[in-house]
């Protein structure tokens, strides 16, 4: 097992950096370059890479590309995240959504609606605004600086008495998200509303979507928050692991 998960390992690295030698390859891993040589030996003999006999680096295969090619069948978002999100709506009683980012906004595009919600609205193909929701404000939190200031120097509607719409404000926010890994609102975009959102992260470690946990202020607040972000992480985690992306160190 432990070679089948190096192998994978091996690919993955060829998948984000493109084509590499053996020594970077093993000080990547930080295996040996003897066991890097003989799974590559391996892949190579399947076509899962090739290597360039002049330079000698290694690449990915065509063979990958076929395997792609039926991977990407199944391999939208929604559908890999919808298992996910219906264990943690059945564990938590609320509501958890997938979200993207577009533009100016956040789009949700699953949604799986616990026992416990007390009024169950469909959020998907709906917009929402990224100062004022929490997969928004995790978004804001992973953009350039001057990304971000862009955004407001459009203005940012107040939606509520607590929306953040003060620029110096939001990036300590921001700030925040950014050291402790997820983000949180309460009643920043709709009254009597709080919601935690983690990252979905791309092979790359990019953040590519967010998974949100929304629910009553009385149910989503200081003392429960640290425990459902941590549920919320640990699905995030699992989507991430299913779209290629493994955690380093």
């Amino acid at each position: 097992m432990q070679s089948v998960d190096r192998a994978v390992s091996i690919l993955q690295v060829l998948a984000t950096r493109g084509p590499s030698g053996v020594t970077e390859i093993a000080e990547e891993l930080g295996v040996h370059k003897s066991t890097v040589f003989r799974l590559l030996a391996t892949l190579e003999s399947r076509g899962l890479v090739e290597q360039d006999t002049e330079r000698g680096r290694y690449r990915i295969g065509y063979t990958m590309v076929e395997l792609a090619a039926g991977a990407s069948k199944v391999n939208d978002l929604s559908l890999l995240s919808r298992p996910v999100c219906q264990e943690l709506a059945a564990a938590v009683g609320d509501t958890v959504n997938v979200a993207i980012h577009d533009g100016h906004d956040v789009i949700t595009i699953d949604q799986a609606i616990g026992a416990a919600a007390i009024k169950s609205i469909d959020w998907v193909g709906r917009r929402a605004p990224l100062h004022a929701t929490a997969a928004g404000k995790l978004f804001l939190a992973h953009m350039p600086p001057g990304q971000v200031a862009e955004i407001f120097a459009r203005g940012a509607e107040k939606y509520t008495p607590h929306t953040i719409v003060d620029p110096t404000t939001l990036a300590a926010a921001l700030e925040t998200i950014r050291e402790r890994g997820y983000a949180t609102t309460s009643e920043e975009h709709e009254i009597g509303l709080a919601a935690i959102a983690a990252p979905i992260r791309a092979l790359d470690g990019k953040v590519i979507a967010a998974v949100t946990l929304s629910g009553p202020t009385f149910r989503i607040d200081e003392d429960t928050v640290p425990g459902l972000a941590e549920q919320l992480l640990a699905a995030a985690a699992k989507i991430s692991w299913r779209r290629g992306y493994v955690k380093r160190g």
